[in-house]
């Protein structure tokens, strides 16, 4: 009988994989050399200079491009957890939208990974909208930053019906007194 540790490709085995990386310092499937992350605001410096000068792209930049690709799939209603969304409201409140809300990225030399948190419209298929989402998050980086996506993790918190905000918003406009 197989156990799932012992079919490849499996999460159990990916876990272990990434654990005994972990006790070692390094990261599975990313060339994390030297780690780079969005907490520390340092830059990526990108292979391909041939000599005449080397380019930097900060790793707030690369989550940021993540972001407004994944922003654009039908079926994505927010990005980032609960808190983070209503901290993501009284930011947006005073003019200030964090496009890197639910995304962070593991960026090492010539390699990207990526993990999201969404929230789902419903009825959109949740796998569908989540392999759309990958999908982008590997062409916009690809593309655009010009570095290997090694993985994109996808959780999905919850799922948005609009019928909660229609009932909300109805409920607030009642109360509000109407200018004439």
């Amino acid at each position: 009988m197989t156990t799932e540790s012992q079919i490849p490709g499996t999460n159990t085995e990916k876990g272990a994989a990434r654990a005994a990386a972990a006790k070692q310092g390094t990261h599975s499937s990313v060339d994390t050399t030297p780690v780079k992350s969005i907490a520390t605001g340092t830059d990526v410096e990108l292979a391909g200079t041939d000599g005449r000068g080397a380019t930097q792209v900060a790793d707030g930049v690369v989550a940021k491009i993540a972001g407004i690709a994944i922003q654009e799939i039908p079926g994505v209603h927010a990005l980032g957890g609960g808190a983070a969304r209503a901290l993501g409201n009284l930011r947006e409140k005073v003019g200030q939208k964090d496009l890197t809300q639910g995304v962070s990225v593991e960026v090492g030399k010539t390699q990207v990974a990526v993990d999201v948190t969404m929230v789902v419209e419903y009825p959109h298929p949740l796998q569908q909208v989540a392999d759309d989402a990958r999908d982008a998050v590997y062409t916009a980086i690809e593309d655009l930053v010009g570095m290997e996506v090694t993985e994109v993790n996808i959780t999905i918190t919850d799922i948005h019906i609009p019928s909660e905000d229609d009932d909300a918003d109805g409920e607030e406009a009642a109360r509000e007194p109407r200018v004439a």
